[in-house]
């Protein structure tokens, strides 16, 4: 979130259950390190997950196209909106910061309730220019995400209460705990689209690159393969849109045939792997490899264009498809207990998200086998190699020795921050959840 400004932004604390934690906000002003401190010390203290939310000034340019809009009548936007016109009510602060209409609102949650969600949903997306840097579409040019802004608590607001009959669980936590205020539909529907747009970013990189791979491969299986699992998205589209407005799914949707298309898919990737590694253990240990016994069983590796790298691509389109339909299953399952809202959309997400996980971790770490391999020059009775075969030599070694860069392997679950524009007319939309 890019602020400049020595501005001051209201934060609210926001529970997803009746919980009682030591007053440890307080109601002074803070600085971004000292609101890192509070939400880890809130996850640590209460049984129930809890988030911030900060509101921040509008920035004049914005890619909205990376989010999903959501009309002011969508249960998200009216939540939101129940929040600011009470919270307002009781707080001065939030009074003048809201009075605009508009802003860009930041939900923050904590690692330990991030966890929950499974590791991969959301993993910090490393800065090229800057070492051990973070991209996020919302970043100033120096990385800064708050920059000169000072935190102020939002008092005893009154609670995002239940509209349309998503939230049972909407209250002010009980007397002499810290100024939290119970909004566990907001917090759910939030979390819901931003890693349900996060799971779309993915799929349309994916998209990108296999489209541009298929181009000059000319293979009619794998053409074909992408085109089923391209042609899930609109089924996927719409179970979305009536999830997000608290609608019921159903089998006209087409989203049963969409789930059998994408599950065919993670078994072909599953299949895969379970090749590339067998393939990778019959190498010999400690000896350079000869790149035409490696494109034997990855095809094109040396290549730019090639079938393991379609392979690769159709494997991730196929996981990042699978998880934004795993948010769906999770929303419609928390809905039917408004009684236990989060809890239930955490516990589906978890359970589900294992076997992506591993299928995820597994093609890492054939990426990272691979790009540590020592490349062999071609055995032959010429004792002197062309200018050609040297070149193509060194540019196979440096783009197998490429496919490690970008891996990511068990990383460490961060803070989840999912960013909501909100316009003056109540109309929201919800970027990408990406690592606070």
């Amino acid at each position: 979130m890019t602020d400049d400004r020595k501005a001051i932004v209201p934060v609210w604390t926001l529970a997803t259950g009746d919980v009682r934690v030591p007053a440890v906000a307080g109601d002074e002003p803070m600085t971004a390190e000292r609101l890192a401190e509070l939400r880890g010390v809130l996850a640590g203290l209460a049984a129930e997950p809890i988030a911030t939310l900060e509101l921040h000034p509008l920035p004049s340019k914005l890619d909205r196209s990376r989010g999903i809009p959501l009309d002011a009548a969508s249960p998200l936007a009216q939540h939101l909106s129940q929040l600011i016109t009470q919270s307002a009510r009781s707080s001065s602060v939030a009074a003048t910061a809201t009075a605009a209409g508009d802003g860009l609102y930041r939900m923050v949650v904590p690692a330990k309730v991030a966890a929950q969600f499974g590791q991969g949903i959301v993993r910090p997306m490393a800065a090229k220019a800057v070492a051990g840097g973070i991209r996020s579409p919302l970043v100033n040019s120096t990385g800064g995400i708050v920059a000169g802004a000072t935190f102020v608590p939002v008092g005893k607001a009154a609670a995002a209460g239940a509209v349309g009959g998503a939230g049972a669980t909407a209250g002010v936590a009980v007397a002499g705990s810290a100024a939290l205020t119970v909004a566990a539909p907001l917090v759910l529907m939030a979390v819901a689209v931003g890693v349900s747009a996060n799971a779309d970013h993915k799929r349309q990189q994916a998209i990108e690159h296999i489209t541009e791979l298929l181009e000059q491969l000319h293979e009619q299986k794998l053409d074909d393969e992408h085109s089923e699992l391209d042609g899930c998205r609109d089924a996927i589209d719409k179970a979305t849109a009536i999830l997000l407005d608290q609608g019921k799914l159903g089998v006209s949707l087409g989203l049963d045939s969409a789930v059998h298309a994408i599950n065919t898919a993670l078994g072909a990737a599953d299949r895969r792997l379970a090749r590339w590694r067998s393939a990778l253990d019959k190498l010999p240990d400690g000896k350079a490899v000869e790149i035409a016994t490696l494109t034997k069983s990855f095809p094109g590796v040396d290549d730019h264009g090639g079938t393991f790298r379609a392979h690769l691509e159709l494997a991730g389109l196929a996981i990042a498809l699978k998880r934004r339909v795993i948010v769906l299953q999770a929303v419609e399952h928390a809905q039917t207990d408004t009684a236990n809202l989060f809890k239930n959309f955490s516990r589906a997400l978890k359970t589900d998200h294992q076997r992506l996980d591993e299928l995820e971790s597994g093609i890492a770490r054939v990426l990272e086998r691979l790009s540590a391999l020592e490349l062999a020059r071609p055995q032959g009775l010429r004792p002197v190699f062309t200018n050609s075969e040297v070149d193509r030599l060194m540019r196979a070694a440096n783009l197998i020795h490429k496919l490690g860069d970008d891996v990511v392997v068990n990383s460490r679950t961060t803070d989840v921050a999912i960013e909501i524009a909100r316009n003056t007319d109540g109309s929201v939309v919800v970027f990408p959840a990406l690592a606070a």
